[in-house]
């Protein structure tokens, strides 16, 4: 039984609607909400956790449908997409999600994704047995002291609004977070993001039964309350036969970019300069839309953005965002805003899709950076190459490790480090950019297929960090 449904409608869903959804399950379910009023919890009779509802939200984005459903979801936007999580340790909870999707199309029109979980039926909820776990306080399918667990049978695993809420408030309680999915799927450059930067697990579930971490392919079985590390007889972790038996599809490659930016803190800011104008570099267009979680809802606008990210300072809050590009040039970044005692910073990665017959446009980073350096503020930025999907997703195999492509520090920085030492290292050896009295240094790595790459980088990390007053922005080895 499938646990995400997605309704797709062209209009939205209005008090009736929702508690026609709601009354799917009989006039018995409870609500409450969390992240702001964005994801409402549904509870049965008996307090046991049911489902989960996100806010409808206004698709203005062509092309997220199909990015993160696939070819078989029949809508683009504009749309309304109001997404229904039903919990798997309720037996009927699955068929309450696809009645409540069902029910808002049969009033609204529109589609259903997966078309199959949809009907109109009342769904009756099972009493909890003598026994049976008590409410769960996250909303999670397994609760331990350790971990809260997750399961997630959807082919592209987003951040979506429940999920980034769920990583919040798991962290809080000092557990990991551990999605558990099948290996058909595969997670959006923002869920890799957030998984990577926090206590989180991706565990896929092999066509052998057994379990692997998917980004590092190590064993995984079920101990102490969570999905940990394996260990072989001789003491080492094995890693799964599944995480080497999908090769890499040939000649797709991705182009990334890690980028900081630090701007002092007036009110005539305006954010998102530097990553827009990389995007323009790179794509020959601005982005397309952008959103505080996937699917990615609002068209692109940097005074919108600028103006949350203020609010939110207000409130002592950094805030996170999501980039994605038009569906013919695969682009999408993350980029999270925090207030320091120098100013505002942006920290930026972005990433480009390419293809055999699309190469990443690799002669074009010394004018990026220079763009970067003498309009928005960098401080840094560091460039990178990697064999991977064009469409941005991470699958659950190995991927051989990208290679760096070059290093540039902003013009502070420059002046933090000292100029005389930053320019003191042959190999790198950095060029200058910009005006000469504030210049930028550009250190090239390596054309992507230089080995050494890699100890380039090593060596500059540790030249740069040799002075007392080392900039916080230079690079470091993976």
């Amino acid at each position: 039984m499938t646990r995400n449904v997605v309704a797709l409608t062209p209009r939205i869903p209005d008090a009736r609607g929702v508690l026609a959804g709601l009354y799917s399950g009989g006039p018995d379910l409870r609500v409450a909400s969390s992240g702001e009023g964005a994801v409402v919890h549904l509870r049965s009779h008996d307090g046991q956790w049911v489902a989960t509802v996100e806010v409808p939200l206004l698709l203005q984005v062509p092309g997220e449908v199909r990015r993160l459903l696939g070819t078989g979801a029949e809508a683009d936007a504009p749309v309304w997409w109001t997404e229904v999580r039903a919990t798997a340790s309720v037996s009927e909870a699955g068929r309450l999600a696809g009645s409540m999707a069902g029910r808002l199309t049969s009033l609204l029109g529109g589609s259903t994704w997966p078309t199959e979980a949809a009907h109109t039926d009342v769904v009756v909820l099972p009493s909890t047995e003598d026994g049976a776990p008590g409410p769960n306080p996250l909303g999670v399918d397994v609760l331990t002291r350790r971990a809260a667990v997750v399961l997630q049978d959807r082919p592209v695993i987003a951040a979506t609004t429940w999920l980034t809420d769920l990583l919040q408030s798991t962290t809080s309680t000092d557990r990991e977070l551990q999605i558990v999915t099948p290996f058909t799927s595969r997670l959006t450059l923002p869920t890799r993001t957030l998984l990577t930067n926090l206590p989180a697990r991706w565990v896929v579930h092999d066509t052998e039964g057994g379990y692997y971490d998917g980004l590092s392919g190590a064993v995984l079985h079920w101990h102490e309350g969570r999905f940990a590390p394996a260990t072989a007889p001789e003491g080492h972790t094995p890693i799964a036969d599944a995480f080497h038996a999908h090769p890499s599809t040939t000649g797709e490659q991705q182009l990334h970019l890690s980028i900081r930016t630090s701007h002092p803190a007036t009110d005539g800011l305006l954010l998102s300069g530097a990553l827009e104008a990389a995007w323009r570099i790179l794509t020959g267009a601005p982005p397309a839309g952008w959103a505080t979680a996937e699917p990615v809802n609002l068209p692109w606008s940097p005074r919108q953005l600028t103006e949350l990210a203020r609010t939110r300072a207000r409130k002592g809050v950094p805030t996170w965002l999501i980039a994605v590009g038009s569906t013919d040039r695969p682009a999408m970044a993350t980029c999270r805003i925090v207030h320091t005692p120098a100013g505002i910073e942006e920290h930026i990665t972005l990433a480009s899709g390419h293809t055999a017959d699309q190469p990443p446009p690799l002669d074009a980073l010394p004018e990026l950076a220079e763009t970067l350096a003498t309009r928005h503020n960098l401080a840094s930025m560091l460039t990178q190459l990697r064999p991977a999907r064009t469409d941005l997703t991470t699958p659950p195999h190995h991927e051989p490790p990208p290679v760096p492509l070059s290093f540039t520090l902003g013009p502070d920085a420059i002046r933090t480090i000292g100029r005389t030492h930053a320019e003191a290292i042959h190999q790198p050896r950095p060029t200058r950019l910009g005006p000469a009295a504030r210049p930028a240094l550009h250190y090239a790595l390596g054309d992507a297929t230089d080995p050494t790459a890699w100890r380039h980088l090593q060596r500059l990390n540790e030249h740069l960090r040799r002075r007392p007053q080392a900039h916080e922005g230079a690079p470091t080895s993976p």
